[in-house]
């Protein structure tokens, strides 16, 4: 018993104290957020998923205040303080957000306390980071799986590239350098330059040839071959590219699972050339955001293909056996032989919304009857109201003031009966 009670004590302090390094703010926080630097949760109190988030939250508080980081940590009640919630238009909860001067970045990634740290760290310093020697360059190669760098000086080259990194630093972090700092062995042909370094090479950004910056970052600030989740999913939603998968079943893994992300592996890699400016290849471990927006239940193991601009998938009609099989559906999606199944279209978006409700309710009961009930019934109230409202008759009205008449009309004519005899 004593030491039940010494083992809760210990949780107690040890929330307590992490807890400690998050502030609650209200609706002052309008007027002073532009001052400082702050990651915000905005969150509800009914919200099953806020209070499963609420100790890493606290976590984050912990760890950035331990870097010595200088943003500050908060949360919100967006129930309790709905100015603050309309004004940034809070949708969902938990929603993290960084408001760092005039700008508010949105953090759309995992809910874990590394990754959460990480954004702040990197949203909250410069847009682009200068590696000042070779030293720093490898060491940044070795942290990153995708690196983008500018190499040069002052040019209308690198002032895109700041634009485009103010925008998409909420995903990765970007770098410049001089051309010294490069490894010996590698040489440009044009400088400036913007370059990635992918899966043990390097290509340059030709405007004639990839376009916009913005869309080849998107396109590019993914490995070919990745594990996908819905975080992830999410963030390619920019990139223009159709998600080839293999869907897993994590509590049944067998030899087909395997043969599968092997195959779109083999894809991703072999053929490269082929598919890269038009697949991002990957495999997934659970369906359940599959089965979301497919509306069905998907029966995994199986091969997919998303196009995450209308919420569309395709699924070959035939089982893929081997990557010859594989090649000729990804062809046939694009060459438009292969039909697109979801989308969202009105009926699609009903459907989607109806799930969507019923997901929520089944988190928060209580509150989505409230949600629901309160305004059903004060419409129902009106509509009883109107309805039972008993008109009043104007033929009626019309009678009774014709009696009106008729009972004054004598007394009238008696006193003036009486008036005119006195003046007799």
């Amino acid at each position: 018993m004593a030491t039940l009670r010494f083992t809760c004590a210990v949780i107690f302090l040890a929330i307590t104290s992490v807890s400690a390094y998050v502030e609650m703010l209200d609706d002052r926080f309008k007027e002073t957020r532009k001052k400082e630097l702050w990651l915000v949760e905005f969150y509800a109190p009914w919200c099953e998923f806020c209070k499963t988030f609420a100790p890493v939250w606290y976590e984050v508080g912990a760890e950035l205040r331990s870097m010595g980081s200088d943003v500050n940590v908060g949360m919100i009640d967006c129930t309790a303080h709905t100015s603050v919630s309309s004004e940034l238009r809070i949708t969902g909860y938990p929603t993290i957000k960084l408001f760092k001067g005039e700008k508010v970045f949105s953090y759309n990634g995992p809910r874990r306390k590394n990754e959460i740290v990480e954004f702040a760290n990197r949203v909250s310093g410069p847009v682009v980071r200068a590696l000042q020697n070779q030293k720093m360059f490898q060491h940044v190669m070795s942290q990153n799986d995708i690196l983008f760098v500018y190499i040069g000086g002052a040019s209308p080259l690198k002032e895109k590239y700041v634009k485009m990194a103010s925008e998409l630093i909420v995903y990765l972090s970007f770098y410049s350098a001089f051309e010294n700092v490069l490894p010996k062995a590698m040489t440009l042909q044009v400088v400036p330059s913007i370059v990635v370094f992918k899966e043990g090479t390097f290509f340059t950004y030709d405007e004639s040839q990839h376009g916009d910056l913005t869309t080849w970052v998107n396109r590019e600030r993914f490995p070919s071959y990745i594990k996908l989740d819905s975080y992830t999913l999410y963030a390619m939603g920019d990139s223009g590219k159709l998600v080839a998968m293999a869907v897993e079943d994590e509590n049944n893994p067998s030899e087909d699972s395997i043969r599968l992300k092997a195959l779109i592996e083999t894809a991703a890699t072999e053929y490269k050339d082929q598919f890269s400016s038009a697949y991002q290849f990957g495999h997934m471990e659970e369906n359940s955001y599959i089965n979301g927006l497919v509306m069905s239940e998907v029966k995994a193991p199986c091969i997919l293909v998303l196009n995450l601009s209308n919420d569309g998938y395709y699924m070959p009609k035939k089982p893929v056996q081997s990557i010859q099989d594989l090649v000729l559906f990804l062809n046939g999606i694009q060459e438009g032989k292969v039909e697109q199944r979801g989308g969202n279209g009105i009926v699609q978006r009903l459907k989607r919304t109806a799930l969507e409700a019923k997901t929520k309710f089944e988190a928060a009961p209580l509150y989505s009857c409230l949600i629901i009930g309160l305004p059903t019934g004060v419409i129902g109230m009106i509509i009883y109201a109107t309805c039972t409202v008993v008109p009043v008759d104007s033929d009626e009205d019309e009678d009774s003031q014709q009696k009106g008449k008729r009972a004054i009309a004598p007394g009238e004519k008696k006193k003036k009966n009486s008036t005119s005899k006195k003046e007799d």
